[in-house]
This record gives structure tokens, sequence and C-alpha cells, in this order.
């Protein structure tokens, strides 16, 4: 094997003490002569200093803010076997490329220098040793939305790539036991509720008739159509899918326990996307059959009498939707003062009212101290707020939060260090302290969003191809699928007040909506938030059928740098609940003719 030869800042003009602002590589990627391998800038203008030589960067000797000149070491490299390297002593045989023309826009965009100092600029120890001939380029462990996109995305750049699940089917939690199977039962539970209601309006259905079974498999048939699709698509791209519980040997080798026995992978690089798993409070036994998590609920076994969801977040007010459609009696109660925490209040106030009537119980300040189990129901113990001191249900579902899947891969054979919350610190190009491992999605910490790990999964797929790509998402979109839906975007209102934002906030009623009193449903409310010196959106927060739907609009309002103006300029078609958010933004501008809204000082 070739020796290690170092890389040098090569003649760079008459600039002297530039700063570092990319770091393009780390030890054990494969470089190619002329490949970029940092970027520096001075004066407003960028260069990047490309490698001399093709073949494997070995260790790194430079940081993000680092400030260097010409014949300052960069890194040591192991040429390829048939590379023609110039004499280490000597600087690289190439110029660095000319200064880019000065940066003139406001907002950079990924490809510019990390907002922030990346994690990977704290280099950890090299533990193992790359190899010369890896399995892979990439590895992608987990197969859900953000780790089938990360692996999609490194075939479609010409990386050998692997994806390893621990479980039969590809699509992870999301698809499998998440979110596509709880949107089809909010479905079927959105049409009961529906015909129902309509009673009050000359039609008259009788009452349904449920056949568990029946509903159990459509939902299945959702779920392995679009598993199906996956495994197409691996294939298609010719991405290797290995089935067994994956866990690190060190920094370049994994095992992965299979079927057919235990199997060795090595790596260029890794991309982390384990995913998370339910936490119960201590004391609740999720082994217990009337005792269920989120994945449990889903499964549709009965349709308890009773049922007391424990949890006032979004994933246990969805399920408590399904089950109280499907003829559940519902008891909610929720340890803090309000439901749905990450909303604003008011925007939440709507579908509080709603489930008030409907379900028995939603129980606010209220800690259940104890659960006991047994064959026939659950007896459960409460402290605080207006729930008695007992109850008896015949099923209990905890949906108290989640927690990173970090445990299982044996991250203590790797360079990584976790968090205190045992999640994996990565920066805006999802590097972790060891460069050529790359982390993604709910292991990274919050917020746990499949369309988050997305985007984050082809932005470390097209960092492991050596591309200039970094996550600089303005804003997530949350949204809980109940009814009604409740979504929301950017700053809320209350992030506003306590960040002491001068804000200036545009709201419009559904009730005011053709749309919305056509479909029966007039309690929506699309409320806007604008700062107000430069009147451009910042937030928003709607309630409503198709929230959900509705928010995009808003979102890519905000990554656009649009105003009031903008959106309310924007024209909307009649009738449609979209007319909300251009209203609300009228509503902001004082340009509103559908309501009449007294003038404000501006």
């Amino acid at each position: 094997m070739s020796q290690a030869m170092e890389i040098r800042v090569p003649d760079i003009g008459d600039f002297d003490a530039v700063e570092i602002i990319e770091v393009l590589v780390g030890p054990g990627d494969g470089i190619e002569a002329e490949a970029s391998l940092i970027t520096l800038e001075s004066d407003k203008a960028t260069m990047e200093v490309p490698a001399p030589f093709d073949g494997t960067i070995e260790s790194i000797s430079v940081n993000v803010g680092d400030k260097v000149a010409e014949g300052d070491l960069i890194a040591m490299a192991i040429p390829a076997d048939d590379a023609d390297a110039t004499d280490s002593d000597a600087p690289a045989s190439e110029p660095a490329a000319a200064p880019a023309a000065p940066e003139t826009t406001a907002n950079p965009t990924s490809a510019a220098a990390p907002t922030s100092e990346p994690a990977a600029a704290n280099v950890a120890p090299n533990q193992g040793t790359a190899p010369s001939n890896p399995d892979c380029d990439v590895v992608v462990i987990g197969a859900g939305p953000g780790g089938y996109s990360a692996a999609f995305r490194a075939a479609d750049l010409g990386l050998r790539t692997i994806m390893i699940e621990r479980y039969s089917d590809l699509g992870g939690v999301c698809l499998n036991v998440g979110c596509i199977p709880s949107k089809a039962l909010l479905h079927a539970a959105k049409v009961i509720d529906e015909a129902a209601e309509f009673a009050d309006h000359g039609i008259t259905f009788g009452e349904p008739s449920i056949d568990v079974k029946k509903l159990e498999a459509w939902k299945s048939s959702v779920v392995g159509k679009l598993t199906g699709g996956l495994v197409g698509l691996a294939k298609q791209r010719k991405v290797e899918v290995v089935t067994g519980a994956a866990q690190f040997v060190d920094d370049y080798n994994l095992r992965v326990e299979t079927e057919q026995g235990e199997r060795n992978i090595s790596f260029a690089h890794a991309i982390i996307a384990a995913g998370s798993r339910p936490v119960a409070p201590p004391g609740f036994d999720l082994d217990h059959p009337r005792v269920m998590d989120s994945t449990d609920a889903l499964k549709l076994e009965e349709i308890p009498k009773r049922l007391l969801v424990v949890g006032g977040g979004i994933i246990g007010l969805e399920m408590a939707s399904v089950y109280h459609a499907l003829g559940s009696e519902i008891t909610v109660v929720e340890l803090g003062d309000r439901i749905m925490a990450g909303a604003d209040p008011d925007i939440v106030k709507p579908y509080k009212k709603l489930i008030d009537k409907r379900y028995a119980n939603v129980f606010l300040n209220t800690k259940v101290t104890a659960i006991h189990p047994d064959d026939k129901g659950v007896s459960v113990e409460f402290e605080g707020g207006k729930a008695p001191a007992k109850d008896r249900f015949d099923r209990v579902l905890v949906s108290v939060g989640r927690r990173p899947n970090t445990d299982l891969l044996n991250l203590e054979a790797t360079g990584i260090e976790l968090l205190d919350n045992q999640c994996i610190q990565a920066d805006d190009q999802m590097r972790t302290r060891v460069p050529h491992l790359l982390a993604i999605g709910d292991l990274i910490g919050q917020p746990m969003l499949a369309h988050k790990a997305v985007h984050e999964g082809k932005v470390a797929a097209e960092v492991a191809a050596g591309e200039k790509s970094a996550f600089d998402a303005r804003v997530i979109p949350s949204v809980a699928y109940t009814d009604p839906e409740v979504a929301w975007v950017g700053v809320t209102q209350e992030q506003a007040k306590a960040e002491g934002l001068d804000v200036e906030i545009g709201s419009f009623p559904w009730a005011a909506n053709g749309r919305s009193l056509a479909t029966n449903r007039d309690e929506g409310i699309t409320k806007l938030i604008f700062e107000r010196d430069s009147e451009r959106v910042i937030g928003a927060g709607i309630i409503g059928p198709n929230a959900g739907d509705l928010i995009a609009e808003v979102g890519l309002a905000i990554e656009m740098g649009a105003d009031m103006h903008d959106i309310g300029l924007t024209i909307h078609p009649h009738p449609t609940l979209s007319e909300t958010v251009g209203m609300a933004a009228e509503a902001a501008a004082g340009t509103l003719t559908d309501l009449y809204i007294p003038k404000k000082k501006r």
C-alpha cells in the first residue's frame, strides 16, 4: 500500500491568512484529482483547494474557521496505486480555483458555507482503518423515509449503496406502523363522523357496522402497496437491501445479524437513519396486551368500550380520533396544562372545544401514578386536576414520547459521542464528530418528523458523494391529523412574544368562508404572523379540515421571504379553503373586504 502523503495549501495568489468556510472531506473519504477539499473565503470571494491526486484521506489537519496560507498542511492522504502523486514536500501541483465572484444574495443557499460550526470540526480519533476496497461507498442503516431517501439519492449519484433494515418490510415506522396506517384509519374515522353529522342536515345513514378484520386488511393493503413500491425502487437503482440488525464494529465496519447468519459490511461512508421507538413512564408494562403503544393501537385487535389515552400530544390525539369514531369512549389525560403544546392556544381552542363534547373526559394537569392491568381490563390511579383517584378502562394507550434508537447500534465502537438526550449531534451537512459517519432523522433530535428526515437523507447522500449540500430549511411544518386538523409552521405567536419580536397578526375565521360553510365545517381559523417592520411572514397556525395541506403554502412563503402583500395579492381559487390564507394576509395588510376590520394604526 502507498504511504500517506501531505496535501498542502497551494499558491493562492496574494492572499494570506484566508479563512476556511467548508471542509468537504473527512478521514476515509475517497478523493479524485481536482476534486475540492476545502473552501476558502477572503474579502467576500471564495476559492476552492483541489486534490492533487486520486486517493483516500487518512487524516484532516484543518477545521472550519481556521485561517491558512500557502504551504499549510491540509490533510494526509494515501494515493491510489496508479495515482501520479507529487512529492510530499511540494505543494499541490495545481493552483486553487480562481476566486469566485463576490456573493451578492442576501440569503445564501445550502451550497454556501454552513451557518454554524459543524460538529465534524471536532474530529474524533480514528477508530479502525479505512478499507482500501470497501463493500460499498455508502451504507444506510434504516429504511424509513429518511433512510430510503438517502439510499436512493446516493445510488442516483453513482455510489455503490447498501441499505440495512432490521425488519422484513421497508419503510420504517412511518410507513408500517405510523404515519401511513394511522392516516388510513383516520380517513375511515372521518367517513363515520361525517355520516353521523349529516343527520342534522337531512341525510340519515344507519348505524355503522364495523368489520374490524376487513378494516385492518384494507389498512394493511395501503401499507403493502407502498412497501412493495420501495422494493421495486431499490431494485431499479441497484441498491442492495440487507435484512437484519446492524451494529458498528468500528468506524468503517458493521456487523449485521441476518437470518442467514452474521455478515460483515465495510464502507467508505455510513448514513445512520435508525429512527426511534415509543417510551413509557416507569411502571407501565407495554408488554401487557391491555397496555398499548402507538404501534399496538394500529393493529386494531379489538375496539375497547372504554379507552384511556395517556398523553395529549399529536400521536395520542390522532389515535383517540380513530377509536372514538369506531365506538370507544375516550378519556385523555395530560400532565401539562394544555394539549398539543407546540401550537398556539387560540389555534387549538376549537379542537379542544369539540373533543370536550365528544370524549368522556379530558383531564389536564393530571398524572397517572399507577396502572394495574389484568385479563379483563386496567385499573388506573390518578393524581391532580379533576380526575378521580381511581378508574377502570378496557385498554390504555400510552403516548408520551419517543426515544432515539442509538442504544441499539453499538456506537461505543465508533468515535461518535451522544448528547445528554441520547441523540447524535450532527452539523448542517449531517456529519457527526466522525466526518464520514453521517446521521439523520429521529436520531439527531427534534422535531421527529418523516418529512424532515427525507430532506436530511438527501443532504447526507449528496455530502457523501462530495457535493456541496447542507440542510438549510428555515421552517419545518407540524401537523396533527385530528378532526379537525391542526397545523403550524415557523414562529408561533407565543414564541414571538417570548422572544420580544414585534409582529403583526392576520387572522381569518372560516365561518366567513363559503367552502367551509358548504362542507359544514366552520370552526376553522387561519392565522398568519408577520414581522411588523419588513411585513414578511414568519409563522402561521391553521385549524380545520385539510389544514395540513394548506400550511404548505405558508411554508413556501416563509422560505421565499414573501410578505403580506405577496400573499394577499396572490389570486386563490374560489371557493376554496386556500382563500383563507390570502384573506388572513389581507387582514394584516388592511385590504380585506370579506370582513369589516377597523383600521389599525401602523
